[in-house]
């Protein structure tokens, strides 16, 4: 019983420790916040202002995909100065908080799948993982969402179906791509589960999920005259890709789980493109031998990887993330696999066996992925906080729209009226003007859709392009803009620069942009 309850101590301890590391991971960096980001702040902190759930005052648009990540920093920012919080901080604070149970609950899957060290790795590897600290810094959702993905697939493989269910629709409510896992699941639990096991589905079950779900699509048709969310029509209208591209950016993504490129150079993506889906294939078969109910977990990057190549939208970094943590736990399962394989059929003896074994898992499964993601981590970043951070937390575009946000203060203090700012990158100009915002893209103005797509000249070498017509139409009193976005249109046309006076132009190649251009509308 002592050497027991030491074991388990020693584990609660270790778990305890890799917590720490992933609030550690967090916390240095301080927030570095993300332009999609300050969309969602903008909405919980016009919610606490008394304006409603909406991005402009007066206008009822869905135009954010993670309600229930809103409504969360709304309610932190309660008890944290109303509408005057410091949503980013807030933000910053609740994903460091998310990933660190995030990495327990990794362990925890992996002991559920009978893992000795797969799980320990995916949790090591997601406390610094650089897809994993950007975006919580970032203070996007992306943190509560994995963490509700986790938790609803530990609570089904522990038989807590209710749980599992309730968790379901909290994670469907703060990403519509939830839908992917809970679509597996449940048909595990409808079908295959009550075959195996004789127990039907519960009415607990039905109302965990259903109730949120329900609760929220019926306010949403109230209020917005439709639950799906105007951001994800306007990124399929606005954006010009090539076919294919999407599953080019997601092969290479699951060829470099662990960053390995920029350790061992290019070459290495062409090592990964074969050795990791192997490995986790591997992982999958075991998990499924141990736990016929585990094969969601085991399909689920791999669903995830099929229907976004399918519907080829723009992938950005952020929408690669979900799938990760499933990815390093089937991969270190696979590895794993392998390990004992080759190391129970050596001629030597039993103990000399479990030392090799250990110094083996020790380095493949805890110590290399580690290592390999350590390397995408700068100690001196060249713009924002000097702290420590990953590379991928770049910002420079964020922090050229403050710079741009405070010029134009001042004049949309002075304009008459409610002055309209446009943008085609809202986030940081909504959140620190008092504009009302035109969002040229859509995600928040649904009068734009009619304007994209364009022709395919007016996009030159960029995805996307501003339209020419939907400028001269609107007249917006401002225009923020990356002279890539307008080259090949309005920058081009007689009529906009009869009305528009260029009045700030602030220095970048971001995109291959020749600098940010900042216009007002003539009086």
């Amino acid at each position: 019983m002592y050497t027991g309850f030491m074991q388990s101590r020693r584990v609660l301890l270790w778990v305890g420790a890799l917590f720490v590391l992933a609030l550690i991971a967090r916390l240095i960096p301080g927030p570095r916040t993300i332009d999609d980001a300050f969309i969602t702040f903008r909405y919980a902190r016009n919610l606490l202002a008394g304006n409603g759930f909406v991005f402009n005052p007066g206008e009822r648009v869905l135009g954010t995909t993670t309600p229930l990540y809103s409504l969360l920093l709304a309610g932190i920012g309660i008890f944290s100065g109303g509408a005057d919080a410091n949503f980013p901080a807030l933000a910053w604070l609740a994903n460091a908080f998310a990933d660190g149970l995030s990495v327990v609950l990794l362990v925890r899957i992996g002991q559920q799948l009978g893992a000795r060290w797969a799980g320990w790795g995916a949790g090591l590897a997601w406390a610094i993982a650089p897809f994993s600290v950007t975006f919580a810094i970032g203070g996007l959702e992306t943190s509560v969402f994995v963490l509700l993905l986790l938790g609803c697939a530990w609570a089904y493989l522990a038989g807590r179906y209710t749980l599992s269910g309730g968790l379901a629709a909290l994670s469907l409510l703060t990403r519509p791509d939830a839908l992917l896992l809970i679509l597996l699941l449940g048909a595990d639990r409808a079908v295959l589960d009550v075959r195996r096991r004789g127990k039907p589905l519960t009415r607990g079950e039905f109302i965990a999920f259903g109730v949120p779900i329900f609760t929220w699509s019926a306010f949403s048709w109230a209020y917005f005259g439709s639950p799906i969310p105007q951001s994800l029509v306007a990124k399929a209208a606005a954006y010009l890709l090539e076919p294919g591209s999407a599953l080019v950016r997601l092969l290479q993504h699951y060829a470099t789980p662990y960053q390995g490129h920029l350790t061992l150079g290019l070459g290495w993506i062409r090592v990964g493109i074969l050795l990791f889906p192997v490995l986790a294939l591997i992982g999958g078969w075991r998990a499924l031998r141990l736990r016929k109910e585990s094969w969601p977990l085991a399909v689920y990057p791999w669903v995830y990887l099929t229907v976004f190549a399918v519907a080829n939208p723009l992938i950005f970094r952020w929408y690669l993330t979900p799938p990760l943590p499933f990815y390093f736990l089937l991969i270190g399962l696979g590895l794993e696999s392998l390990l004992w394989m080759a190391v129970g059929r050596m001629e030597t003896n039993p103990p000399r066996k479990e030392r090799l074994a250990l110094v083996l898992a020790g380095a493949l499964i805890l110590a290399a992925p580690f290592g390999l993601l350590l390397k995408d981590w700068q100690w001196r970043p060249d713009h924002g906080p000097d702290r420590p951070t990953p590379e991928m937390a770049w910002i420079e575009l964020e922090l050229l729209y403050r710079e741009a946000a405070e010029i134009l203060t001042a004049r949309i203090a002075e304009s008459p009226g409610q002055p309209v700012l446009a943008a085609s990158d809202v986030g940081v100009l909504g959140y620190f003007t008092d504009a009302l915002i035109l969002d040229l893209v859509g995600l928040n103005s649904p009068e734009t859709l009619s304007y994209y797509p364009l022709d395919k000249g007016d996009y030159g070498d960029f995805v996307y392009a501003v339209s020419t017509d939907l400028v001269l139409d609107k007249r917006p009193d401002y225009l923020v803009i990356l002279e890539v976005y307008g080259r090949e249109t309005l920058l081009r046309d007689g009529g906009f620069a009869d009305l528009y006076t260029l009045i700030g132009r602030l220095e970048t190649n971001i995109y291959g942009s020749e600098d940010m251009l900042l216009f007002e509308k003539a009086q």
